[in-house]
């Protein structure tokens, strides 16, 4: 897309290409990687009750990960603008589709996983300090209750907005510190694991079982795989927030695909092996009906008594603070480029002049992510930004095939990996699950479809004001 501004040609201060390979690819770890990998498991053994298909439902999302992170490589070297998925849906189908992701994006997809994300913050921290929690309600006005874990969310949300905002340099130092500590964390409970030997290889038998747990016997076995495999998406989410800030990352055109396979393929490894190391310790029975999901402190305490609940406790304070700062610092890039193409608000596509930074997009998007951090629950969360995300992620991976015979002209610096085999697995995968998450969750998938078609009306005034 070029630019729409009206001939009025690029705005007096731009981006600044701050990020290197190693930045990119911890961006990407540290996005992903947050509170999910210590709680999601307990959820979905509610559906599942198959040690073999709970580990492999981690594998099948890491693999449809990389897939998916191959073929976004393309397009993110062909393309490396701010704004990623807008980007590209805009230039395989039009700049409708384009919008409409970056509308739902702000409104469902990256400030849902914010708002998720800085409420299990929260949620934790309460472990530390008595009265920080979901239950300890500070007041009740119009029939909605107000807690000190929505607080504490809120605080979390805020620092970490005018963080970024003061620069990116900042923000990416902030980023790669908390992630490398995250992965060191995990790192430890694997040792952990491996040291005490207080589990059970009995624990993965009957390896290929198929039982349902209590919420998968209300919705049958097809229902079930998608229930709980969007709880592992969610997860696995973000993983193409690079994309969003392609603009600013040094040698777009290598350092793009080099951090989407190192990123996910590190995240995959990770995850399978802390999802492994549940199992060895906790019975997958035992591990539906764990305390508010604490998977993870239920594990920890099993190697180490009671100082492993402390343990997962400070890292998933580290996961998630550093979940929040990097979905924070690269989601605010898709409303900054909507805005910089005359289909947003004017001011959100301005640079800071001293900062360098899309102050007014961060504050924006700081703003829904607080705001929904005041709705649902940390499932629903889940549930409908896990939808709505994997819903546009099919329609970019199918917009690689359309730009393939479209614009055979486009300059490919990377072309994907096992084309046209590789995106197909994606596309086929994601829509085996997008056709029956509904059924496991009508209410969560059907708000996530029907904030997207509200962008519509919206798409429609600002094309025809800008």
């Amino acid at each position: 897309m070029g630019d729409t501004r009206g001939g009025k040609g690029p705005p007096p201060v731009g981006l600044v290409r701050g990020l290197s390979l190693l930045d990119a690819t911890l961006l990407i770890v540290g996005s992903v990687i947050g509170s999910g990998i210590f709680f999601a498991p307990s959820i979905m053994a509610g559906y599942l009750q198959g040690p073999g298909v709970l580990l492999g439902l981690w594998i099948v999302g890491g693999l449809l990960t990389l897939a998916g992170a191959l073929s976004y490589a393309e397009l993110a070297a062909a393309m490396p603008r701010a704004g990623g998925q807008y980007v590209f849906l805009s230039e395989a189908f039009s700049p409708l589709f384009g919008f409409l992701y970056g509308w739902t994006l702000l409104l469902a997809i990256n400030t849902g996983f914010v708002a998720a994300v800085a409420v299990a913050f929260a949620k934790t921290l309460g472990f530390f300090v008595a009265g920080v929690g979901e239950e300890h309600v500070l007041f009740t006005a119009l029939g909605t209750t107000f807690t000190t874990a929505q607080l504490v969310a809120l605080v979390v949300i805020a620092s970490l907005t005018w963080l970024n905002v003061t620069g990116l340099r900042t923000g990416a130092t902030v980023q790669n510190l908390f992630t490398l500590a995250k992965l060191g964390a995990l790192g430890i409970l694997v040792a952990l694991a491996v040291a005490t030997a207080r589990g059970s290889v009995a624990n993965f038998q009957p390896l290929g079982s198929l039982a349902l747990g209590p919420e998968g016997l209300k919705v049958g076995l097809f229902a079930a795989l998608a229930g709980a495999m969007s709880k592992a998406l969610f997860s696995y989410d973000s993983w193409y927030t690079v994309t969003f800030a392609a603009e600013e990352v040094k040698d777009p055109e290598r350092n793009l695909p080099r951090s989407l396979v190192l990123g996910t393929l590190g995240v995959t490894v990770a995850y399978a092996a802390i999802v492994a190391v549940y199992l060895y310790m906790v019975p997958i029975g035992e591990m539906a009906a764990v305390t508010e999901d604490r998977i993870g402190t239920e594990a920890a305490v099993r190697m180490i008594g009671p100082a492993g609940g402390a343990f997962i406790a400070v890292a998933i304070l580290v996961s998630t603070f550093g979940c929040v700062n990097g979905l924070t610092l690269a989601g605010a890039r898709v409303v900054y480029a909507m805005a910089r193409d005359g289909l947003f608000f004017r001011a959100a596509g301005r640079v800071h002049p001293r900062h360098r930074t899309p102050a007014t997009a961060l504050l924006l998007h700081g703003l829904v992510a607080g705001a929904l951090t005041l709705t649902g629950t940390y499932s629903d969360l889940l549930t409908l930004t896990a939808f709505s995300s994997l819903l546009f992620n099919l329609l970019t991976v199918v917009g690689l095939f359309v730009l393939r015979r479209r614009r055979p002209d486009l300059r490919r610096p990377y072309r994907v990996w096992g084309y046209p085999a590789v995106p197909l697995l994606f596309v086929a995968v994601a829509a085996f699950f997008l056709a029956y998450m509904p059924v496991a969750d009508p209410r969560n998938t059907g708000l996530g479809l029907l904030l997207t078609a509200a962008g519509v009306p919206a798409y429609l005034y600002w094309r025809r004001h800008r």
